[in-house]
């Protein structure tokens, strides 16, 4: 079962930069993804696989102007509009990494600029989902399944990560819906519980289904 996949980087730096008008935009580069290497989570992604989806997210995301990330991870695989903070505007392979280059746009943008500018270290943080296999060697091999949903958001104290809420976030199933995309597997689970009660059991029993969700979630 797919399973959301979130990776940080901590080596990036900051650019200043004018345009044409003479405005200041401040920029975020470094390597965004690695493949070909087992990373500090323990994974494995084989480049194959990796540039595959590098294409894939230039052609459908930044070619079209919609390559956003957020500031912080949402509990979900899918952009939020109203979190947006930054523009992926190019993904570079050098040898196993692709270097990224990023924009910090709109009012969460300009509020990691101003940490940035006082000093806070900020990183970013990829969000994909896949399967992972076990590997004989011990560590988790990326599946074919795997898909890149957003290449950066930007994370506070990348160095020393929440190991709680990135593990509820990662342990998340996903299943794909050929409407709606990827869904959390625990909400298609509690949609089908709920379609099979009738209609004076879903108000006795609706209290009960949703404090079994947020369990599953908190799990």
């Amino acid at each position: 079962m797919a399973k959301l996949i979130l990776e940080t980087v901590e080596n990036i730096q900051y650019l200043n930069e004018e345009d044409a008008s003479g405005k200041k935009n401040m920029f975020i580069v470094g390597p965004f993804l690695q493949a070909e290497i087992v990373n500090k989570n323990g994974r494995f992604y084989p480049m194959s696989i990796m540039e595959r989806e590098v294409i894939r997210y230039t052609k459908e995301k930044i070619e079209r102007g919609n390559a956003g990330g957020e500031l912080n991870h949402p509990s979900s695989a899918t952009l939020n509009l109203d979190r947006i903070a930054l523009k992926v505007q190019s993904l570079t392979r050098e040898g196993n990494d692709y270097i990224g280059k990023a924009k910090l746009c709109g009012p969460l943008g300009n509020m990691a600029k101003g940490l940035i500018e006082d000093g806070f270290s900020l990183g970013v943080s990829s969000r994909g989902i896949g399967s992972l296999m076990d590997d004989k060697k011990g560590y988790k091999r990326v599946a074919e399944d795997f898909r890149l949903m957003v290449a950066a958001d930007i994370v506070s104290d990348p160095s020393a990560p929440s190991a709680f809420v990135q593990g509820i976030m990662e342990n998340v199933e996903f299943h794909w819906d050929e409407d709606q995309g990827w869904m959390e597997q625990v909400v298609r689970d509690s949609r089908k519980a709920i379609d099979k009660l009738s209609r004076e059991d879903r108000e006795t029993k609706g209290l009960e289904l949703f404090e079994q969700y947020l369990l599953k979630l908190s799990k």
